[in-house]
Formats: structure tokens, C-alpha cells, sequence
């Protein structure tokens, strides 16, 4: 089938068959027996030297659990240019490292007028990626696919304006395919309410 495809493309198309995808658009991909594993590492390493964190020290989360942030920090300020470059070259990340997503974004929401306070965060992000470099995604070669979900809410955690945080991840069978980390756009009176919101945004 695959054969028949390619023959009719290239007889309506002016195209090459390059064999299997190695690389696309800064993300790699590694055909293994088990299954494809897409990553950054590349990517990552140009970030970390970039910024210059490639000789930093590694740690095991990106951000401390229950950390509270704030527009109104009153720390010193850091150069926003820098800092939305910073945000920005993470954020691409995210496109096979769903482990970061909820600490860009909560990153995402002082680009405007970032402080030493972010800034410090953002650098534990940088060496969480340097201790987890090769962390990638697997789409394996299975018979299972089962699709499932999960989903979560905080409520109220945003201290500014008291709106609730909200975010999911899907697989099929053992491969996340699909995931979102977004602040609602109401402020909920309840974890019930955030909940619920959540539910009816995404439905």
C-alpha cells in the first residue's frame, strides 16, 4: 500500500523518497523496534548553551511544588526582551516535553514585567531539562489502544486574580498524543465550580 502511494505521489508530484524521518524541525525521531521516540535533545542543548546553563547543576523537578507567583512581586526587575526569549525557547520544548508545560505557563503570564523571582524559576526549568535531556515520547508498536484521559484543577491558584488552573493529558494506550495546561477564564467560587468549568470548556 505504501508502495502504490508513493509510486502514484511521485507520478503527480516532483518529489525524492529520503527513507525514514530522522529529523523534523528541530525535533528528532528514532525508528526503534518498539516504536518511534520523538525528543529534543539537540534542541535542549542549544537552549541550555544559549542561556548558559549548559555547565549548570541538574535537579528533579521544574518547579517547587506549591509555588506561588505574582505581577506584583516587588524583587528586581529583569530585562523583558530576555526574558520572553527565554519563555519562547522553552516553550517550543513543550512539543514532546508535556512534563514542563504547567511551569511554562505559569511562566507565560509575567513575559510583560518579569522579575529576578521568574527569572529564578525559569532557570530551575533550564536545570531540570539538563539533568532530563533525553526525555522524549514513545509511540509504541501495540496492540493496546485503549484511549484514556486525565484531568485536573487547582482552585484559585492564581493569587493575582484568584483564577483556577486547569489542565489534561490523553493516551493512546501507552503514548500521551494530546495535552493542555490553560488558567480558565472565570474566577470559580468553588473546586467543585473549577472542576465543572473545566469540564465544559473541554467537552
Amino acid at each position: 500500500m505504501f508502495g502504490e502511494f508513493k509510486e502514484a505521489m511521485t507520478k503527480e508530484f516532483e518529489m525524492t523518497d529520503i527513507g525514514l524521518m530522522a529529523y523534523y524541525l528541530g525535533i528528532e525521531v528514532n525508528q526503534r523496534e518498539d516504536g518511534s521516540f520523538i525528543s529534543q535533545a539537540g534542541y535542549a542543548r542549544e537552549i541550555l548553551k544559549k542561556f548558559r546553563m549548559d555547565n549548570s547543576k541538574s535537579i528533579n523537578t521544574p518547579v517547587e511544588c506549591g509555588v506561588k507567583l505574582s505581577k506584583y512581586d516587588e524583587e528586581e526587575k529583569v530585562d523583558p526582551i530576555f526574558f520572553k526569549s527565554l519563555v519562547g525557547s522553552l516553550r517550543y520544548l513543550t512539543c514532546t516535553r508535556p512534563d514542563i508545560l504547567y511551569a511554562i505557563g505559569l511562566l507565560s503570564c509575567y513575559m510583560e514585567d518579569p522579575t529576578s523571582t521568574h527569572l529564578k524559576i525559569t532557570k530551575r526549568i533550564l536545570r531540570y531539562i539538563k539533568g532530563t535531556i533525553d526525555f522524549g515520547l514513545l509511540y509504541s508498536t501495540s496492540n493496546h489502544f485503549k484511549l484514556e484521559g486525565y484531568s485536573d484543577s487547582d482552585w484559585g491558584g492564581d493569587i493575582d486574580d484568584r483564577k483556577s488552573t486547569t489542565a489534561f493529558v490523553f493516551f493512546m494506550g501507552d503514548t500521551a498524543f494530546t495535552w493542555m495546561s490553560k488558567k480558565q477564564p472565570i474566577v470559580t467560587l468553588s473546586t467543585c465550580e473549577a472542576e465543572s468549568c473545566f469540564a465544559g470548556n473541554n467537552s
